[in-house]
């Protein structure tokens, strides 16, 4: 067999607990995923070709759900966290500043795609709902990848 395609695999490593900042991204990407998933699945069924006074009023439930979502995990996460940041405030370093660019040169092209593709849509598909659910479905998907990878680099030691 060639040592071409050999691919060790990683060796064991040691369980880290996670920082304040990784459970804050947790927290992110767990909201945003339920809470936008819950509205695609409720939605997108129904959704006519224009979107109404009754769709707005939907969007702007699930915004209050989300920001309420998050207050209070953050809430609790740095309760929680007390003893682990002793008093001090948590800083950004810069392996913070590199993993944030990192992932957003991984979800920008994504987010650029979306708005191609929701222009497409715009000029195909006759009204606005199906514009608008493009657009912010990509918004949503570019979000999950950059939380997503910013977890990822942060596990891997970036």
């Amino acid at each position: 067999m060639s040592g071409l395609f050999y691919i060790p695999a990683p060796a064991l490593e040691i369980a880290m607990p996670l920082s304040f900042h990784e459970k804050s991204l947790w927290l992110l990407l767990a909201s945003l995923c339920a809470v936008f998933g819950l509205y695609f699945w409720r939605v997108l069924p129904q959704a006519g070709p224009h979107i109404g006074p009754a769709e707005v009023g939907t969007f702007i439930g699930v915004l209050i759900v989300l920001v309420v979502i998050q207050a209070i995990g953050h809430a609790l996460l740095a309760v929680g966290s007390l003893r682990e940041l002793g008093g001090r405030s948590v800083m950004r370093d810069e392996r913070d500043v590199l993993i944030e660019l990192k992932s957003s040169r991984l979800s920008g092209p994504l987010l650029a795609c979306g708005v191609f593709c929701a222009l497409c849509v715009a000029v195909l598909v006759p009204g606005n709902a199906a514009f608008v659910h493009v657009l912010l479905g990509f918004w949503v998907a570019s979000q999950v990848l950059a939380l997503a990878s910013q977890l990822y680099f942060h596990r891997r030691g970036v």
